[in-house]
């Protein structure tokens, strides 16, 4: 397989310009493929064949013809590697001074047309992507003595392109702010002041509602635990249900919680019962003094006449009438 050459590729060239791969027309050239030496118009020392164009470059095949003395030995120096460079003649035929086209360290416009006219291999090229151009004419050279023909960019036109665009960005960033799209770079930074303010004050703000979440939640939970251990001591409910009750609490909330204990009803211990047996088994009540507390209330409840007895004792007279 026949080794390729680079024509042309989108890279910035020594004469501070680049060539759109797109804007190149091939045309004459497929027709006339000629592959000169040294760019000496009847020096010919062969043709590019196979011309492809991809990826933002142009590259071929260099094929000799041996006929001259210059194709012969260029030949065997590139099979050998030590001709390795080529150089394309391009006319210029349409430029842009586009900041979008404009690449890093670049000093003269973007050339977006242009015709490949010959190809040349070359023995030393001005850079990597060596090329040769021509503008209305007239071939652009970069010695000192011949200058180059192809325009300077205008550092106005970038200057007030930057400009533009900056003004551009100021109106949006107004208007975003809230202010009208003529407010001045003053007016936008004391706006944006006022909102970092704001942003501070929020997050002040944020941040004192999170703790005061957290303080409000342990108190919560302080006055479930308690409503619940109440319930355990009280009978309502198990010790062994604590931990369901605090986390029904935590849904329910504490006032709900403290309703639904209100309507339990508290165990009698074994040992009340035992005492309150063996006390009335016993019957050696003679008066209320004598009676307990807790027995006393349930007296006066399922045992009236025994009650109005023990009261009479007491106090020596006889009861009023019970509620």
């Amino acid at each position: 397989m026949a080794k390729r050459i680079r024509i042309s590729n989108e890279t910035l060239n020594c004469y501070g310009t680049w060539i759109r791969t797109e804007g190149i027309d091939l045309t004459q050239f497929n027709r006339n493929p000629v592959l000169l030496w040294m760019h000496q118009r009847g020096v010919v020392i062969g043709m590019i064949k196979d011309i492809r164009v991809a990826d933002g470059e142009v590259t071929g095949e260099p094929w000799f013809d041996e006929v001259r003395e210059e194709s012969r030995l260029a030949k065997q120096q590139w099979e050998k590697g030590t001709l390795r460079m080529g150089s394309p003649n391009f006319e210029i035929l349409e430029t842009s001074e586009d900041a979008a086209l404009l690449k890093p360290g670049q000093t003269r416009p973007t050339v977006t047309r242009c015709k490949l006219m010959e190809y040349s291999m070359v023995d030393i090229g001005g850079n990597d992507d060596n090329i040769r151009l021509s503008y209305e004419g007239r071939e652009i050279r970069l010695d000192a003595g011949g200058g180059c023909d192809l325009p300077l960019l205008k550092e106005s036109f970038n200057e007030n392109q930057t400009l533009q665009t900056m003004n551009e960005q100021l109106k949006t960033i107004a208007l975003m702010l809230g202010l009208a799209d003529t407010a001045t770079l003053q007016e936008v930074q004391k706006q944006i002041n006022v909102l970092l303010g704001y942003q501070t004050a929020n997050t002040t703000l944020r941040t004192e509602k999170e703790k005061l979440e957290k303080e409000l939640d342990t108190l919560r939970l302080a006055g479930i635990t308690s409503l619940v251990e109440e319930a355990v001591t009280s009978g309502k409910i198990e010790a062994g249900k604590k931990a369901h009750f605090i986390e029904l609490g935590k849904k329910l909330g504490q006032e709900s919680l403290k309703l639904t204990f209100e309507a339990m009803h508290g165990t009698v211990k074994p040992s009340m019962m035992l005492n309150r047996t063996t006390s009335q088994a016993a019957g050696d009540w003679k008066k209320l003094s004598e009676v307990p507390a807790e027995e006393l209330k349930l007296m006066r409840k399922n045992d009236p006449q025994q009650y109005r007895k023990l009261y009479k004792a007491e106090y020596g007279v006889d009861c009023p009438e019970l509620n």
